[in-house]
């Protein structure tokens, strides 16, 4: 009886093998662990006693602990801070006075005959997502503040939704409360684990996640809404004024417009910073950026739209195709009525979208200085209208309405 012989293996094509079993393993029959889910802080059941703050249900004893002892002292030079505009414990950007009467059309006068329940509708949704940014706090929730007073604060909604932070930003979000609640603005805070860098996961779904959170208190109780008198503002981790939240308010209610941007900088503030995301009107990149992605001509912003390249110089809003630059506003309807992704607005008629090059942001104090310097500040911007002519560019003076 023949026998067959025993084939040879060498032992790196053991290891090779058994390298590539245990990958196959990992990819098809270990499943990613399932995330805890999302629940909003319960801030009906967070208050006050003896000076310290107690947390029922809302989050874990380790959390509570946090707000207690040496760190109280710090939060509480936070909500200081934020809650008034000339508190100096932070060197904060500095911000000008709102322009008195400019802004007067944003707040909301509902008809004296209106029932109740109209009366009491929500108009602004102010939307964020923050993640260990407690240095920027001052100043991007003073500002948002400041926009509420000038808005009405009863018409405002300021729904956050925070994520790991170690650094006071859960605990001072946590204690705005009570001072949210005696300006009578609504307000929702909530936690989530979803960490945008996880290994695994990608990045940008795992955004668009947090902001649908964010966003959840308008889409599930849409009775407290009207859709086509609702705003939504997101704003990032940015150093902003108030007179820019209300510009871009001003400006996407002056133009009809479904979407508007802000600009925001980085390094000597002529740098654009969101080039991945924004697309001028003809679709291409704002930023000049040739293959293979060099990074040499990023300064040469709509590089070939002269059109639109005469518009920013000018500070006048330019039509484009896509932007989000740390500060956008938006109209909540197809939220609200088709239930539908933003990113297919498009197909219901919602084309009309333009960035306000007046409003310039950056995502440090330190580094919005530079950028007001260089780029100005709204209020420097929005004093004399330059209307450029789309056919041949030419551009000329007139007062602004």
């Amino acid at each position: 009886m023949t026998t067959i012989p025993k084939a040879s293996v060498p032992p790196m094509h053991v290891l090779y093998a058994t390298a590539l079993l245990i990958c196959l393993a990992f990819i098809f029959v270990v499943t990613t662990p399932a995330r805890p889910s999302f629940k909003w802080l319960d801030l009906q059941h967070v208050g006050l006693q003896n000076g310290k703050l107690h947390l029922q249900g809302a989050a874990s004893e380790c959390y509570s602990s946090r707000l207690s002892g040496e760190s109280t002292t710090a939060v509480e030079l936070y909500i200081s801070a934020i809650l008034d505009r000339n508190d100096k414990s932070f060197e904060r950007l500095t911000c000008p006075p709102t322009s008195p009467g400019r802004y007067d059309r944003l707040r909301r006068h509902p008809a004296a005959h209106s029932a109740q329940k109209e009366r009491t509708k929500k108009h602004y949704f102010f939307a964020l997502n923050l993640y260990q940014c407690a240095p920027i706090l001052p100043r991007l929730l003073g500002s948002i503040i400041e926009a509420f007073r000038v808005l009405d604060p009863e018409t405002c909604v300021l729904s956050v939704v925070g994520s790991r932070s170690d650094d006071s930003t859960t605990e001072i979000l946590t204690r705005l409360r009570p001072h949210l609640k005696a300006t009578v603005v609504t307000y929702y805070f909530g936690t989530s684990p979803i960490n945008l860098l996880e290994p695994g996961h990608d990045r940008i779904t795992e955004l668009a996640s947090l902001r649908n959170l964010t966003l959840g208190p308008l889409i599930h109780q849409p009775a407290h809404y009207v859709a086509d008198n609702t705003i939504v503002v997101f704003l990032n981790d940015v150093a902003i004024c108030p007179d820019d939240i209300l510009e871009l308010f001003y400006q996407y209610t002056l133009r009809c417009a479904d979407l508007v941007c802000a600009m925001d900088w980085k390094d000597d503030g002529q740098v654009f910073y969101d080039s991945w995301v924004s697309r001028g009107k003809n679709g291409d990149l704002v930023v000049e950026m040739p293959q293979p992605g060099a990074w040499d001509f990023v300064r040469n912003t709509f590089w070939n739209d002269p059109a639109s390249k005469a518009g920013l110089d000018a500070k006048l809003p330019i039509q484009v195709y896509a932007c989000w630059n740390g500060a956008t506003i938006f109209t909540a309807k197809p939220l609200l009525e088709h239930k539908d992704p933003l990113s297919t607005c498009g197909s219901h008629g919602y084309g009309c979208t333009a960035v306000i090059p007046s409003v310039n942001l950056a995502d440090s104090d330190e580094q919005g200085r530079v950028v007001k310097e260089v780029q100005v500040y709204t209020v420097d911007s929005v004093n004399v209208n330059v209307v450029v002519d789309v056919d041949d560019s030419n551009i000329e003076e007139s007062e602004r309405d």
